[in-house]
């Protein structure tokens, strides 16, 4: 397949993606927390190590002065901390709390039930093949992440 046919495919995605997913999934973050509030936390929770401002920025494709609004906005929830790195006090590193652990899980338990619709439509096959066809995309953006020379991502 060359890329204008994924370029395509991508695209006729999308309004199917936005109707299941993303608008579901958006109308559960009515309690002040931004869809980039809440994709900070998922990166900082996979990524599974404290990062400076920049790093994070830079992974998250989000500009420094914004990257430290929302770290501030993450902060004042107690979401995520700014811990000094012993070596050099100049240094901050952005870490996630037990409460953004607690929101994430409570998010998953309770609210992404909105899913279920959508996954209850789906018979065992297409569930089976759903749930591989989403493995293989996150691992093609993870591998893109590190191809890009992110290999600590």
């Amino acid at each position: 397949m060359d890329t204008k046919e994924m370029r395509k495919l991508l695209l006729d995605m999308l309004p199917a993606w936005n109707y299941w997913v993303t608008r579901p999934f958006k109308q559960l973050l009515d309690q002040g927390i931004s869809l980039e509030m809440y994709y900070c936390i998922q990166t900082l929770l996979y990524l599974n190590r404290p990062m400076t401002m920049s790093e994070l920025g830079e992974y998250m494709r989000i500009p420094k002065q914004q990257m430290t609004k929302l770290i501030n906005q993450l902060v004042e929830r107690s979401f995520v901390e700014r811990q000094y790195d012993p070596g050099d006090r100049r240094i901050i590193k952005i870490v996630t709390t037990k409460s953004a652990t607690e929101y994430i899980e409570h998010f998953l338990n309770e609210d992404a039930s909105c899913f279920r619709e959508l996954l209850d439509k789906l018979g065992d096959e297409d569930s089976k093949k759903f749930s591989l066809a989403l493995q293989m995309v996150l691992d093609i953006f993870i591998k893109l992440r590190t191809d890009n020379g992110n290999a600590n991502d």
